[in-house]
């Protein structure tokens, strides 16, 4: 991912507040005070993966947008004895490409941010050393299938889904749609906007939706038609959501937006409530991110303590908050007002890895013919 989703930060103050506020288990992220959601049961006393004598240093690369409490950032190292050192390269698009050209050498000793769109690449380049650490439980859902699964480990997912505000179509007295079909509906002239395929990772997974739902041989003349039904196509999620979309924040003039499952809780009003929009959970598109063992790292040992850490219980805990997308681990508590309103669809939509990987380039040059000329 390009972590898009965690461009909510970018909200008004207001709606971030108002999540601070109905949230029992954490706020809304770097902007909140409250501490982040722990769940019970948190591996505290003993080390991950390694021994408290250990020692040196472990390097993560990983995407710009990763973040993780500061107090969990020291307890990698409290409980391991490793210092960890963080190396940001861009999106995860950018990580992998710079992962597969510094494979010889590589620039750190664990990778996190891979995710299912570029993950068959990453294995099969052989970036990655054999690590299979025990899962948690419902991770194994999120596991890759074959040889994938022997150097990737699942830490999170969100889902890529169409949005809409509820509170503009309840005004306008139109029926909002709940399908991709749907938003072929003249009923929805100009009135959907979504983040490009070729410069957005959510707008990548969109795509990956519509090529699921409408096959190889149907999904250019969707796009066809989405396209001629006015919508708009933007660089990014920040533009597509905090512009266009009428409850970004802005003055847009959008009601229907891609974002994300887990962006409604964001639109609570201040005086708390139910939240102004909701996800079409038919239209959603799963991301999984990964944490892998770099080939060739200096430092394998800590790579796979930092891979272990990442899995225990306060660090999955504190992932909806630190980075707004849902842990693997199904038997962590999430902040209450995840609970309550970030929903995650019950079928999303798939296309194996590996035919992403063989199709990527040419479907996303195929896509760019169609949407933007």
């Amino acid at each position: 991912m390009d972590r898009s989703i965690r461009a909510h930060t970018a909200l008004s103050a207001t709606v971030l507040l108002a999540l601070a506020a109905c949230s029992t288990g954490g706020g809304s992220g770097e902007e909140s005070e409250q501490e982040p959601a722990t769940g019970d049961g948190a591996a505290t006393s003993e080390p991950a993966g390694g021994t408290a004598e250990a020692g040196g240093e472990v390097v993560l690369v990983t995407h710009d947008s990763f973040t993780l409490p500061d107090e969990l950032i020291e307890g990698f190292s409290q409980q391991t004895g490793y210092e960890l050192t963080v190396q940001t390269v861009g999106d995860a698009g950018a990580l992998v490409n710079q992962l597969v050209l510094t494979q010889d050498s590589p620039i750190g000793d664990v990778a996190f941010g891979v995710d299912n769109t570029f993950a068959s690449r990453a294995a099969n380049e052989g970036v990655f050393a054999p690590y299979s650490p025990e899962l948690p439980e419902g991770a194994e859902q999120h596991a890759l299938a074959g040889e994938g699964a022997e150097v990737l480990t699942p830490v999170d997912f969100g889902d890529v889904c169409v949005n809409i505000d509820d509170t503009w179509f309840a005004e306008e007295g139109i029926d909002p749609p709940a399908t991709l079909q749907d938003l072929t509906d003249p009923t929805y002239d100009g009135l959907f906007v979504t983040p490009g395929a070729s410069t957005s990772s959510p707008g990548l997974a969109f795509l990956l939706a519509t090529i699921g739902e409408f096959g190889e041989d149907g999904w250019q003349d969707y796009w066809r038609e989405l396209m001629a039904n006015g919508t708009k196509v933007t660089s990014g999620w920040t533009d597509a959501y905090t512009v266009d979309f009428t409850a970004g924040g802005g003055d847009g003039d959008r009601p229907i937006v891609l974002s994300y499952a887990s962006s409604p809780p964001f639109t609570i009003p201040e005086d708390g409530g139910e939240p102004t929009t909701s996800a079409l959970l038919e239209t959603c598109f799963r991301q999984v991110e990964y944490a892998g063992v770099l080939e060739g790292a200096a430092n394998p040992e800590g790579g796979q303590a930092l891979v272990d850490y990442l899995l225990t219980d306060e660090v999955q805990a504190a992932i909806p908050n630190a980075m707004y997308v849902f842990p693997v681990a199904e038997d962590v508590e999430l902040p209450e007002v995840w609970s309550r309103w970030a929903k995650v669809a019950e079928d999303p939509i798939t296309v194996d890895p590996d035919e992403v990987e063989a199709n990527r380039e040419e479907w996303v040059r195929e896509w760019a013919d169609i949407a933007t000329g």
